[in-house]
């Protein structure tokens, strides 16, 4: 439905430009005085109001799509068993109505003009662009308004509707010493280019120790080559476009892809980008168990031959309840009084097999199961056993801490390669510190830490790194750094200033935002959380341009 340019002017000189409702109002008295009786057009708006409703539906789907989810059972943003590749939304095509009501010609507007015109109205800017791309370019003010109206009563019609957290948008960085960076983004940080990174398999990135032929050279980016080096860590599934846009940032390096069960008994599947040589790694000796059964011996009694799993999952930061695992109990117990011994069926092992890899659960006893105890996690990522126990942090706090973490074995693998370099000891720069993955990785590879600046906003895991710094007898210092945000260009400067430049900068922003277990807010790099990584490249570009001074 529109409006002719003469009737809109004439409204306009009667209404006033700047009352928009007395305007609206005139439209529509005098389309109903131009010939079509009230019956007629109370159809007409009936027509326009159904079609309004169904467009509405899905333009309210874009807005909340992500608020409403199943939360009975949180899962750890972290986790790779439930990880996708994300599914964009599909191009919407709004065909013309079978209405045979007389369409008016429209004002000539541009979109600019008509984005204008409804946010003067009161409507969201974002809400007025989304409605012009649904409505189509050469829709009327009219039914952009009409379009816009239904969506606002869909939502205050829906009793589960919550109005989505503002998120920060990061479309230009500008760093502190007044070097101009700019990166073209979209809203949820997939970028302009329709070709993204795809993910190898297998994920063995450039080898991994059982590789016999693994690759030993690569081209950098001129802008990527160091003084210092760096070194960035995420998960691998992330929404489409997500390492398009962290390898354009991070001077056009290419990720590399490793999944951790060559190194351990867990599937974890990550992405690094960094300009570390990649010939001559080597990796820590000795080698971590590779199979459950290695790592954890005494689960072996009790493993059944139908459960196969000779790998765990992603290591998660929840674990599963006693509901869970009394659970299986009771369902094994019950089949094994009048089975005579025999094996479940099939049925039953596949809802048990799914609840163990869901959970991790592991056997410990006849027809028992559990979920890994913290000292298990810390052994199948690479940690001194009880590194994440004491100091003040809790159980749950553990598990929290440790799935967040790096696999030490992995990370060492790749920061091998420094060992020959920095004989007397290296400086580093540890962002998003965690538990201190990265400080353990050097230490077990034997490369003296010289200075570490760890920049962590948990008091815990700064507890848990500061008392591993104390047990183990580094020589270095240790500085601790409670927020990214106190890292300004004169921090750092006074830093560098102190200790002569970082050899290293390493870290790996959340990925709360990025991870497919999480259903509710996969915002991608524009999350709450997973927007830091523009606090690391911030970070790391503001370094190389101080070092690059001196």
């Amino acid at each position: 439905m529109g409006f002719s340019e003469k009737l809109v002017a004439r409204a306009i000189d009667e209404a006033g430009d700047d009352n928009n409702e007395a305007m609206l109002e005139t439209l529509l008295t005098y389309a109903a005085l131009e010939g079509s009786t009230e019956q007629e057009l109370d159809i007409a708006r009936c027509r326009q109001i159904d079609e309004d409703a169904e467009l509405a539906k899905e333009f309210d789907a874009e807005v909340h799509n992500k608020i409403v989810a199943d939360c009975d059972q949180k899962i750890d943003a972290d986790s790779d068993f439930w990880s996708s590749d994300y599914e964009e939304n599909g191009a919407y095509d709004f065909s013309d109505s079978d209405s045979d009501e007389k369409e008016y010609t429209s004002v000539s507007l541009s979109e600019k003009q008509k984005t204008s015109f409804l946010t003067d109205m009161g409507y969201p800017a974002d809400e007025a662009s989304l409605a012009i791309e649904r409505c189509g370019p050469n829709s009327s003010l009219e039914e952009l308004a009409n379009f816009l109206c239904a969506a606002q009563m869909a939502r205050a019609e829906d009793p589960y509707y919550v109005d989505p957290p503002a998120v920060k948008k990061h479309k230009y960085l500008f760093n502190e010493m007044g070097k101009h960076k700019r990166r073209r983004i979209s809203a949820n940080g997939f970028g302009d280019s329709e070709e993204h990174i795809r993910l190898p398999n297998p994920m063995v990135g450039f080898g991994v120790p059982t590789d016999p032929c693994p690759i030993t050279h690569r081209k950098l980016p001129e802008a990527a080559l160091g003084p210092p080096y760096f070194y960035y860590e995420n998960v691998a599934l992330t929404p489409k476009g997500v390492w398009d846009t962290i390898s354009r940032f991070l001077y056009d390096v290419e990720p590399e892809f490793v999944d951790s069960k060559f190194f351990c008994a867990a599937n974890r599947k990550r992405g690094y980008i960094h300009n570390l040589p990649i010939k001559n790694r080597f990796p820590l000796l000795p080698l971590a168990p590779r199979t459950i059964h290695d790592a954890l011996p005494l689960t072996k009694r009790w493993w059944p031959s139908w459960d196969t799993r000779t790998k765990l999952n992603c290591l998660q930061t929840v674990t599963g309840s006693s509901r869970n695992t009394e659970r299986i109990r009771k369902i094994l117990e019950d089949w094994s009084r009048g089975s005579q011994g025999t094996d479940p069926p099939p049925h039953v092992q596949k809802f048990i097999l799914d609840e163990c890899r869901k959970w991790n659960f592991v056997w410990v006893g006849r027809n028992k199961v559990a979920p890994l105890e913290p000292d298990e996690v810390e052994i199948l990522l690479g940690f001194p056993r009880n590194h994440t126990r004491g100091g003040g942090i809790s159980r749950t706090d553990r598990y929290k801490s440790l799935g967040n973490s790096f696999q030490v074995d992995t990370v060492a693998y790749h920061l091998s390669v420094l060992k020959d370099k920095f004989p007397y000891g290296i400086k580093m720069l540890s962002l998003f510190s965690g538990i201190g993955g990265a400080e353990v990785a050097l230490h077990r590879l034997g490369i003296p830490l010289k200075v570490v600046v760890s920049v962590e906003k948990s008091e815990g895991n700064r507890n848990v790194v500061r008392g591993w710094w104390e047990q183990t007898n580094q020589k270095g210092t240790l500085i601790d750094i409670e927020d990214v945000q106190q890292l300004t260009g004169d921090k750092l400067e006074q830093l560098i200033s102190a200790f002569g430049g970082f050899d290293l900068v390493i870290g790996g922003s959340p990925c709360n935002n990025l991870a497919g277990s999480n259903r509710v807010s996969r915002d991608g790099l524009e999350g709450k959380e997973s927007s830091l990584f523009y606090d690391y490249f911030r970070i790391l570009d503001l370094v190389r341009c101080i070092m690059g001074k001196k």
